[in-house]
């Protein structure tokens, strides 16, 4: 599949986005992360450009979910804007982080009932859930979301109205979605497109007052682009996650018995390198291994490790079947450490846990920490890369850039 050229990116925001849709109105752009793949500084510039000079103010917000903070200068760097460019150029654009664990800066746009819930989850969950989101989009007439759309553990495609919940929302409606996404289990919903997950973000998205766009974008390792979607967020995400559906889905013929799953530098905690067993595991056979190697990750979760050195990573039947020792923990992290774990089995009786799959930190996380919240341990020193190459026909795979790409059977 041919990839857009630079030039050909521009040309298609300035002949496929509307700026009459943005005259006169003030504007907030929601962008992820530096944990996403994608080339930021060229869309941001050509969205700058195109619509700058129609509308009356143009912010930027992080879509942090519960990510930690970035710095101004992070987040320009994120954007590609210079320094003498950030004083002369983009004095007036404001650069905001979310912050999901803040109430004031946090607005109740709704709430979802028991009986939504429960037909929303297909009978998995029914609970009150308020509505919250960042109350800063009470300042702006129109809500642009740019971000990339890839197979995700939780919602089954990213993107879309995902950039609101979690991105720039309250932790009740996160933790919710999130634990519901557990109970379905990563497998059950990574790289699906119509999810129950998926229907809750459309329907808080639905309470939003704004008028809401989307320009997303299917992204290679290299952050070249396969096609760009703009349009109404659903819209948008839908056509991007057919393409994403045909381009980071890779389709084997059996399962391997041991992955060596490299993280990339912009992983750097395991709240986000997690994604190397998540995009793996429907491709690893039963008693086979996952060896997440990251060298230079030395963090399990800036803003979450105390609770997961409470928990430790188990199965999602760990939790199911001793609720009432968890059900007041965090949700949206009790199912983090589920979709690290990956299937398995927990007998309360007898207190024995079986899981399908060996999940291994190759880290500066020091072993007798990987014990304590229920991982193994390698030491990264002692691992060659290229000697887990080419070895496919041995059950052996090697992803160098894991985390974006999903392994499947076919």
């Amino acid at each position: 599949m041919n990839l857009l050229t630079e030039d050909q990116v521009r040309t298609w925001i300035d002949h496929n986005i509307d700026a009459s849709e943005y005259k006169g109105k003030s504007l907030l752009l929601i962008i992820p992360d530096h944990t996403r793949t994608a080339p930021l500084p060229l869309l941001f510039d050509a969205l700058y450009q195109k619509l700058r000079p129609h509308v009356t103010q143009f912010d930027v917000m992080v879509a942090l979910g519960t990510h930690p903070p970035m710095s101004e200068q992070h987040i320009c760097q994120l954007l590609g804007i210079k320094d003498s460019e950030r004083e002369r150029l983009f004095f007036a654009t404001n650069l905001f982080n979310h912050e999901w664990d803040n109430e004031d800066t946090l607005t109740e746009i709704g709430r979802l009932s028991e009986a939504d819930t429960l037909e929303i989850s297909d009978g998995l969950l029914a609970v009150d859930v308020p509505v919250k989101i960042n109350k800063r989009i009470r300042d702006y007439d129109n809500l642009l979301v740019l971000g990339p759309v890839f197979p995700h553990e939780v919602v089954g495609f990213s993107g879309g109205n995902k950039y609101f919940f979690p991105g720039i929302s309250g932790p009740e409606l996160l933790n919710f979605f999130h634990w519901l996404g557990a109970l379905v289990t990563n497998a059950g919903i990574i790289g699906v497109k119509s999810t129950p997950v998926r229907k809750v973000v459309d329907k808080a998205a639905a309470l939003i007052p704004n008028f809401k766009r989307a320009l997303t974008f299917v992204v290679a390792p290299d952050k070249s682009l396969y096609g760009l979607f703009y349009g109404t967020p659903e819209d948008a995400w839908s056509n991007a996650a057919d393409l994403s559906s045909q381009v980071h889905i890779t389709w084997v013929d059996k399962p391997y018995k041991q992955v060596l799953s490299c993280a990339p530098p912009m992983y750097d905690e395991l709240w986000v390198a997690g994604k190397c067993m998540y995009k793996l595991e429907p491709a690893v056979a039963d008693g086979g291994e996952v060896i997440i190697y990251a060298p230079h990750l030395s963090s399990i979760s800036v803003v979450h490790e105390h609770i997961i050195k409470k928990i430790g990573y188990h199965c999602r039947d760990y939790f199911v079947k001793q609720w009432d020792q968890f059900k007041h923990m965090p949700w949206g992290t009790l199912a983090h450490s589920t979709h690290v774990r990956g299937a398995g089995e927990y007998d309360p009786a007898t207190g024995i846990e079986k899981l399908r799959v060996n999940v291994v930190l190759a880290t500066q996380i020091p072993e007798e920490v990987c014990k304590q919240i229920n991982l193994g341990y390698r030491d990264p020193a002692t691992i060659d890369v290229e000697s887990f190459a080419n070895r496919e026909d041995d059950g052996v795979l090697l992803v160098r850039k894991a985390g974006e790409q999903l392994f499947r059977l076919k």
